[in-house]
């Protein structure tokens, strides 16, 4: 084990699989995207486990070739408000489109999770496809306008998030003083894209600001989100690729002065595992059986819990990942990983054994940010 933080763990929990199969297998509930029971089992397995998060992809539009998760599923900061109820500890992360909303909005809706989860909440804010604005009435905006947009959308979100600092509500009933005004910020933004008063209706969260992420690998990208988040989501595609962005990302903090280990590079994987390399495959071989599944080509981690633990521990320490994200495409896979390869990471050092920390970003090993203003 080298001096690296300890391996986090995220629980994607996308309903019936990111494939066009897995809600045919007999041990997935065939509606599973929009079965309340389903995801609380998920997110208790995950938290019962000691994971950091859960994750939740999404879409603001459908159209041919979609998935069937995508088809027909929950909105996610109302899944997440849900789950919330139903745990204690573990993170609750959404997936929001800065192209199909306004800041004051998801800013309004993600610090309320924060609140009703008492410092659990992050982000995954990300751009999207032009195609699907013509439902936001944002038909007339292209693809160059994305990240001039996503900037602004980033800008005025975290200044709304510190509208308030961190003491401004005494809330004293002997003086009457409710608020100290003098420590309320309006933003006042005016952009582009965008024009904001603020100020936001809900004070700063326990944890600073929710967690922040982008997803992506541009050099715009790059140079976004690490001026902005606490972290983001690669493609994973192979270990050569991964680790080149996230070493990019890595010279990018250094030159922003920013320290690399107060954020987090992850990538979100499908992981079959079994006690053997035999019987993974069998757990692949049975989700080919249930009919196309061209999504997803054989998975990069699947095997023997060891091997699987293995290639986990080579990615990490070789600093290509903080986050590994398991998404589950074999109707077990969640509970597979947790029992098979999870006692592997904990016995390594790799992973943690229990929560250290209240809030999302205690667990995830990030800082409380300080307050700032637009």
């Amino acid at each position: 084990m080298n001096n690296r933080k300890t391996l986090k763990l995220a629980a994607v929990i996308d309903g019936p699989g990111w494939n066009f199969s897995s809600w045919r297998h007999p041990a997935m509930p065939a509606d599973a995207g929009e079965n309340i029971d389903f995801f609380i089992r998920q997110a208790q397995l995950a938290e019962q486990a000691k994971f950091e998060t859960l994750f939740l992809y999404d879409v603001s539009h459908i159209g041919p070739g979609n998935i069937p998760y995508y088809l027909s599923m929950f909105e996610g900061g109302t899944l997440m408000s849900a789950l919330a109820m139903k745990t204690e500890r573990i993170g609750l992360s959404l997936t929001a489109s800065t192209s199909y909303t306004d800041p004051y909005n998801l800013a309004r809706q993600v610090l309320s999770l924060d609140k009703l989860s008492k410092g659990r909440a992050s982000l995954n804010a990300i751009t999207s496809n032009p195609g699907g604005m013509v439902n936001f009435s944002r038909g007339h905006l292209g693809k160059a306008d994305q990240y001039p947009m996503h900037e602004e959308f980033l800008e005025i979100l975290l200044g709304l998030w510190d509208t308030y600092e961190d003491d401004a509500f005494p809330r004293d009933k002997e003086s009457g003083v409710f608020l100290n005004p003098r420590k309320m910020h309006p933003v006042n933004y005016r952009g582009q894209y965008f024009s904001v008063d603020g100020p936001l209706n809900i004070s700063r969260s326990v944890q600073g600001r929710p967690v922040l992420y982008m997803a992506g690998s541009s050099p715009t990208f790059v140079d976004l989100a690490t001026s902005y988040t606490d972290g983001v989501f690669m493609a994973g595609s192979t270990f050569e690729e991964t680790l080149s962005l996230a070493n990019a990302l890595t010279e990018k903090l250094l030159e922003k002065g920013r320290r690399p280990d107060d954020f987090l590079r992850a990538i979100s994987q499908n992981p079959i595992v079994g006690r053997t390399d035999a019987e993974a495959y069998q757990k692949y071989r049975e989700i080919l059986a249930l009919g196309p599944y061209s999504h997803t080509p054989v998975p990069l981690f699947m095997g023997s819990a060891e091997r699987v633990a293995t290639e986990i521990q080579r990615w990490h320490e070789a600093g290509a990942i903080d986050l590994f994200m398991v998404r589950q495409d074999h109707p077990h896979g969640l509970r597979d990983f947790i029992e098979l390869v999870v006692p592997i990471l904990q016995e390594r050092g790799l992973f943690h054994t229990e929560y250290e920390a209240e809030t999302l970003r205690g667990n995830l090993g990030l800082p409380k940010p300080t307050f700032r203003t637009i």
